[in-house]
C-alpha cells in the first residue's frame, strides 16, 4: 500500500497492491478511482458507526487499483500505523478509513461528560492495519506522565490511550479557569494524539483584520475603498 498526501494540495493518493483492501468512511470523498470496476463495493454502516458519522454507507476498495480522497479546504491528513497491542481511543470523526483485518471496539462515555463534549463513544482500533485520520491542522503527538496532568482542549484531543486517567476540567488561576473552553485533564503513559489548527476565532478574526488607521483612510479619502486595500 502506497499512500501519498502532498500538502497543502488538499487530496490524497492511495494505490493499493493486489488483494490490499481499505474501507472508506467517507464515500463521497474518493474523487478518481482507476481500476476495474468491480473493485469498489459500498456498504451498509453498522448503526454504531452510522450514528457516529452521520452516514449510512461506507466504501470498500480492493487492489489492485488507485485513488484519490478529497480533504476539506484547511484539514490535514496522516496514516496511522496501528499495532495490534495499540490502545488508544479515537475519536471516530477523525477517521476516514481503516485497512481490512483491523478490530474496532467501542467504548462509552459517561453521560456527563458526553454532554459536555458533544461526543458519546470513542473508538478503540486493534491492527495491525493503517489508520486514516484528518485533523484541522496538523496532527502533534505529546506523552503523558503518571504524575504531572497533561490539560488538552476539548475539542482538539482527537485519541488517548484507554488506560489513561481522563476527566474534564479547567486550570490556572481564576481569569484563566473562566475564559477557556473545558479541557481535558490527563495522566497516565504513552501517546497523545491532537489537532494543531487554532480553536480561537478571536485571534482568527484579529489576524485577518484592517489596521485602524487603514479603514479611516478607506473612510475619509475619494474613492478610499477602491484605491486602498
Amino acid at each position: 500500500m502506497n499512500i501519498v498526501s502532498p500538502s497543502p494540495l488538499g487530496h490524497v493518493r492511495i494505490t493499493l497492491e493486489e488483494d490490499e483492501v481499505l474501507h472508506v468512511l467517507h464515500s463521497k470523498s474518493i474523487l478518481a478511482y482507476n481500476g476495474s470496476p468491480l473493485g469498489r463495493e459500498d456498504k451498509l454502516m453498522g448503526i454504531g458507526g452510522a450514528f457516529r458519522k452521520k452516514k449510512w454507507i461506507r466504501s470498500r476498495l480492493q487492489g489492485p487499483s488507485s485513488f484519490l480522497l478529497g480533504l476539506p479546504a484547511g484539514y490535514s491528513f496522516q496514516a496511522l500505523d496501528i499495532g495490534e497491542g495499540s490502545n488508544l481511543l479515537f475519536d471516530f470523526r477523525h477517521v476516514v478509513f481503516f485497512s481490512e483485518g483491523m478490530n474496532a471496539r467501542s467504548k462509552v462515555l459517561k453521560l456527563k461528560t458526553a454532554w459536555i463534549t458533544k461526543e458519546l463513544i470513542r473508538v478503540k482500533f486493534s491492527g495491525p492495519g493503517k489508520l486514516g485520520v484528518i485533523t484541522v491542522g496538523d496532527l502533534a503527538t505529546m506523552q503523558l506522565d503518571p504524575e504531572i496532568p497533561l490539560f488538552v482542549d476539548k475539542s482538539a484531543l482527537v485519541a488517548y490511550p484507554e488506560d489513561a486517567s481522563i476527566h474534564l476540567t479547567v486550570y490556572g488561576n481564576s481569569l484563566a479557569s473562566q475564559h477557556m473552553n473545558v479541557q481535558w485533564e490527563l495522566k497516565g503513559s504513552g501517546p497523545v494524539l491532537i489537532q494543531t489548527g487554532s480553536q480561537d476565532r478571536q485571534l482568527e478574526a484579529k489576524l485577518s483584520e484592517d489596521g485602524w488607521f487603514k479603514r479611516l483612510l478607506r473612510e475619509l479619502l475619494p474613492f478610499g475603498s477602491v484605491y486602498i486595500k
